[in-house]
């Protein structure tokens, strides 16, 4: 039996013209079939039908937090450059403009798991020293469920 080889990747993404309102709904809600669409059709047009057939049945996006705009990503370990470098020139994601930055990039899950806590905590003491007293129980029940929901990923 041959074990399916993995890499998954760590991306915080910047919606350009937005501003984090604590506390509020935000107006730009990003899924992980906006991502999952965006990094398609960057691979089409970057690489071809080909290079696209090569990675649809290893591209999956694992997790996706709409408030601090972390996502994992999940690839093969032959496509995953491919994936990354088109990461690289995606534009928008739907009709809000957009970069993407690697966090980290690891090779099994659990790596993958801790680093995503590491910057979740981070983006969410951010959130916390902005928006100083102003932080509800929504706020901490939202920073609670996001770090079981990256506890509960499998691969």
């Amino acid at each position: 039996m041959v074990q399916f080889k993995n890499r998954y990747l760590v991306m915080e993404i910047f919606i350009h013209g937005e501003r984090d309102f604590i506390g509020r709904d935000t107006p730009r809600v990003i899924s992980s079939s906006s991502i999952s669409k965006a990094i398609k059709e960057s691979v089409q047009l970057n690489f071809g039908e080909c290079g696209l057939a090569l990675l649809l049945g290893s591209l999956q996006v694992k997790y996706v937090n709409s408030t601090t705009k972390i996502c994992i990503i999940r690839v093969s370990r032959s496509e995953y450059q491919k994936v990354w470098s088109a990461i690289t020139m995606i534009r928008s994601i739907g009709n809000n403009p957009a970069t993407f930055n690697l966090l980290d990039l690891s090779g099994c899950i659990r790596a993958c798991k801790k680093a995503a806590i590491k910057c979740e905590e981070a983006k969410y003491e951010q959130f916390v020293l902005a928006a100083g007293d102003s932080v509800g129980l929504n706020f901490t029940d939202a920073r609670k469920d996001s770090i079981v929901k990256i506890n509960a990923l499998d691969s």
